[in-house]
């Protein structure tokens, strides 16, 4: 009994982390990734279309993205969705292709991107420590319903306690990582 929550809830802890680690791939971090341009969808014949589906979105240097379109047609709404994304970029419109410089963040700008990182990780953390109560009072239900006995939830406990601290102290690694990257120039 207590193996299948302790694996429901690592399950539950490991989508959370994929979730934050997607989340800050969106933060910018004045270097060039595609993954900057995930949120952004395009009026493709009158249909919200994520941008990634209808072009090739890639990064060939470090301070600038190539949005190479499907239909060449498109190159003019797909300007105008990076415009209004807010992000703080200017597309280029050229014959084929769509290019976005990406300027170089400021120090204040790093600073409220690096407080957001942070807001992100904290974020992660609570949801994980949401999925540890919920795993606990499982298990409480559990040995009150008298399917497992006071050792093993006692044990069942620390073992989702100790799960915990490893995913908790795995996203203090990941938002550790991104506000070193977001901070250098």
């Amino acid at each position: 009994m207590q193996d299948k929550i302790y694996s429901e809830a690592e399950d539950k802890m490991k989508k959370a982390i994929e979730a934050i680690s997607r989340e800050l791939a969106a933060v910018r971090t004045g270097k060039a990734s595609p993954k900057i341009l995930d949120g952004i969808k395009v009026d493709y014949y009158g249909t919200p279309t994520p941008l990634k589906q209808i072009a090739s979105i890639n990064a060939p240097d470090a301070k600038q993205l190539l949005v190479q379109p499907w239909e060449k047609q498109l190159i003019p709404e797909i300007v105008k969705a990076i415009q209004k994304a807010d992000l703080g970029l200017n597309p280029i419109a050229e014959a084929a292709v769509v290019r976005v410089p990406i300027p170089a963040l400021n120090e204040d700008r790093r600073r409220e991107m690096v407080k957001l990182v942070k807001k992100i990780g904290e974020d992660g953390k609570i949801a994980i420590r949401n999925i540890r109560r919920d795993a606990n009072d499982k298990l409480k239900q559990a040995e009150e319903n008298k399917k497992i006995t006071e050792d093993d939830l006692e044990k069942g406990e620390k073992r989702i306690q100790d799960l915990t601290n490893k995913n908790i102290s795995h996203i203090d690694d990941i938002v550790k990582a991104k506000e070193q990257e977001v901070m250098e120039v």
